[in-house]
């Protein structure tokens, strides 16, 4: 088995609960966003955060905006919606039960 392989499969399994909580207290835009999650040691590509964005926007759990930039060409902001909101409380809440419940299963022993 291949243990990389099984790493990247936990980060990918968090990373829309990661990149909402990002987005909680500010609008980001994607460069922040991945920088927000390399700085907390969760690697991650562009690849796999644009596509991730659309479809939270699709979800409506994000809405965006463009904003004109001083370095370059517009950037799109993304932030939480009030259905986003509330999606993030209710993966915060199961966050908390399934990471208690791990922390008890791997410490027993």
């Amino acid at each position: 088995m291949n243990i990389e392989n099984t790493k990247a499969q936990m980060r990918k399994g968090v990373l829309e609960f990661c990149i909402l909580s990002v987005l909680k207290q500010k609008e980001a835009y994607t460069s922040e966003i991945l920088e927000t999650l390399k700085n907390a040691k969760l690697l991650v590509v562009e690849g796999t955060v644009y596509p991730l964005l659309t479809r939270l926007k699709n979800d409506g759990l994000l809405s965006y905006r463009w904003e004109e930039s001083t370095s370059g060409p517009p950037r799109k902001y993304y932030g939480l919606t009030p259905l986003g909101q509330e999606f993030l409380e209710e993966l915060g809440s199961t966050w908390n039960e399934l990471a208690g419940a791990v922390n008890t299963i791997t410490t027993e022993n």
